[in-house]
């Protein structure tokens, strides 16, 4: 798993356990939801947030950002050198 997918999926979980915890236990709840929120927004301006520092200390690695998804070591285009795959803007081959 890669930063930025623990990312969004640690994002993504606080944003609906907190959502049920405003239902179910009190709306002040809603006020993490709100920090998430902030903390994403910032984050597509700044490319850093808090967690993408704590989940690079625990050794995960960074997407590479191209068409596999930092997937290249599976099979994507972009590993091998395939001239003319998604990474060379022609159809993705595999």
């Amino acid at each position: 798993m890669t930063v930025e997918r623990a990312l969004r999926l640690m994002a993504g979980l606080v944003t609906l356990i907190s959502v049920a915890l405003a239902y179910y236990v009190s709306m002040k709840w809603l006020w993490l939801t709100t920090f998430v929120g902030l903390n994403l927004l910032q984050s597509a301006f700044t490319n850093w947030c808090p967690a993408m520092s704590i989940f690079r200390a625990l050794g995960m690695r960074e997407g590479d950002g191209g068409c596999g998804g930092g997937r290249s070591d599976e099979g994507s285009c972009c590993g091998g050198g395939q001239e003319g795959g998604c990474c060379g803007g022609g159809p993705e081959q595999k």
